[in-house]
């Protein structure tokens, strides 16, 4: 019989002394592409199943949005179990835990494109070289939202956007001053027809669910039971004007006899007759009507935005006291009340 030129324990132990198996710098260490890209959606939940993100439906009930921390030692660990796949025996798993230091580092920039590889519109390797050409910062802390609404489904290409400050209104999104306030949107998903997932790289100050800017719309607010209809005043700046947190109107003049028909003269006159008269909290007061533009302004129906801000981290409080109730059945039972409803319906 042949003596083996390297028996079976001898060659796990140079296995083990050289685990990465091949240099870093050599081709075959490397992920390839498609292995870069899976890895890098599953870093941002793209895949996981909707149950695991929200295993109650009560957690989200409808018309509800929730804002949420991503425990990144979570998403690794949803990394290290694909991983998982390919190890058949002691040599993955040594070439693994080699090269699973320089695969997180990798990751950490890799999920900067996935979002524009969700859209379509770039290759792999047009995302990769950008996110890669320039100097990236450490993967920071990823926070996000989930949104069950009928607004999702009403405006499917809402603009959802995250700032590091808060910004007062009224602001310009696609200025650049805004601009330099964003944080990276890592992802922006409609889950379902009425379920909206985002993701953000960093810890947001001020978020904004913004309609879709699809033209400029003229229009007026009708009230809840929809019996009056009435135009808000606005500064020439186009903002709303307002008054103890309530806006300024001027109601609605229709035609005679044709409700669905605006009196435009007397709508314009109306305005006009507003901009002398009314001033707001901040001593601004309407747009004058000087010509087409400004009752264009005056009758201006912005994109509807919406702001969250200004929430506290109530973690680590006290939970409240609990609600005392009073209970209907006991209090009934007491005889002198018992008594004294019998005696008032005895005398109806």
């Amino acid at each position: 019989m042949r003596t083996p030129l390297i028996t079976g324990r001898a060659m796990l132990a140079n296995r083990l002394a050289n685990p990465a198996q091949a240099p870093d710098e050599a081709q075959e260490s490397g992920m390839p592409p498609y292995m870069e890209s899976f890895l890098s959606h599953v870093r941002l939940l793209v895949g996981v199943p909707f149950e695991y993100l929200i295993p109650d439906p009560r957690l989200l009930p409808d018309e509800s949005i929730r804002f949420f921390y991503v425990d990144r030692s979570w998403t690794d660990r949803l990394v290290d179990g694909v991983v998982t796949v390919g190890k058949i025996g002691s040599r993955e798993q040594a070439h693994h835990q080699a090269h699973a230091p320089a695969v997180s580092q990798t990751l950490d920039v890799s999920e900067r494109m996935v979002r524009r590889l969700q859209r379509g519109r770039v290759s792999f390797e047009v995302a990769r070289n950008d996110v890669f050409a320039v100097s990236q910062p450490a993967a920071d802390l990823v926070t996000g939202l989930v949104m069950r609404s009928a607004a999702v489904s009403g405006w499917p290409h809402m603009d959802v956007r995250a700032y590091i400050e808060r910004i007062p209104e009224p602001f310009d999104a696609e200025s650049a001053q805004a601009a330099g306030k964003q944080l990276r949107l890592l992802r922006l998903e409609r889950l379902s027809a009425g379920v909206l997932f985002a993701l953000f790289e960093g810890v947001p100050e001020l978020v904004t669910l913004e309609e879709p800017h699809h033209g400029v719309q003229f229009g007026v607010d009708v009230s809840s039971d929809g019996s009056r209809a009435f135009v808000p005043l606005r500064a020439p700046t186009g903002q709303l004007l307002s008054r103890g947190q309530r806006s300024i109107n001027v109601e609605l003049p229709t035609r005679p006899g044709r409700r669905d028909v605006i009196d435009v003269k007397r709508l314009r006159d109306a305005l006009q007759q507003k901009s002398t008269t009314e001033v707001d909290d901040t001593g601004q007061r309407p747009i004058a009507q000087t010509g087409a533009g400004a009752f264009a302004i005056a009758v201006l129906n912005p994109p509807w935005r919406q702001r969250f801000e200004g929430t506290e981290d109530k973690a680590g409080d006290e939970p409240a006291a609990p609600a005392t109730f009073v209970s209907v059945s006991g209090r009934v039972r007491v005889n002198a009340l018992r008594l004294a409803v019998a005696d008032t319906y005895r005398e109806i």
